[in-house]
């Protein structure tokens, strides 16, 4: 990587075209490189993909959330699934939802 002397952006190459020879050049001033030899990548990276963390929806959403000490107002149990989500602007708390651990029951509610 070479950067413009001028403006301190980095050049771009420009391949020979004609009677012209390879340079590099500065896409915001007019700054220009003649490169002298032949350019030759001595390294190449793979680029890999990101792991991305799959996102839930619905009864799934639950399903892998852990578990808290938290009282439903339904049937009284002690244990909910929940998982926070900021919905409101970035100065507010985030929001809590609680679903019940109840097969019976599954009651979902939030806490803000």
């Amino acid at each position: 990587m070479e950067f413009c002397p001028t403006c301190g952006n980095l050049l771009q190459y420009e391949p020979a075209h004609g009677d012209r020879r390879a340079r590099l050049f500065c896409p915001t001033c007019p700054y220009i490189c003649a490169i002298g030899d032949q350019i030759k990548i001595k390294k190449r990276q793979h680029l890999s993909k990101k792991e991305i963390e799959p996102i839930f929806s619905g009864e799934d959403a639950m399903k892998f959330a852990p578990k808290t000490d938290a009282t439903c107002p339904n049937c009284h149990c002690g244990k909910a699934y929940f998982r926070e989500l900021q919905i409101r602007s970035a100065d507010e708390p985030m929001t809590r939802f609680y679903m019940c651990c109840n097969e019976n029951c599954k009651r979902e509610w939030r806490e803000d």
